[in-house]
């Protein structure tokens, strides 16, 4: 697999984890499961960038 696939594939992940996020706000969930969410995605989706832009 290229790594500009694998970089991509990595970002619409962390995007996932991030649109969860929002949705676990909407929903009223605790605070801190949105705000370990919203990390978890967005260091998820830097990852992705990171492979994408570094590895081409």
């Amino acid at each position: 697999m290229t790594p500009t696939v694998s970089g991509l594939l990595l970002m619409v992940f962390g995007a996932f984890f991030v649109g969860g996020a929002w949705s676990f706000r909407q929903q009223k969930l605790p605070l801190a499961v949105q705000i370990i969410m919203a990390l978890v995605g967005l260091a998820i989706f830097g990852y992705g960038a990171y492979v994408m832009f570094a590895y081409n």
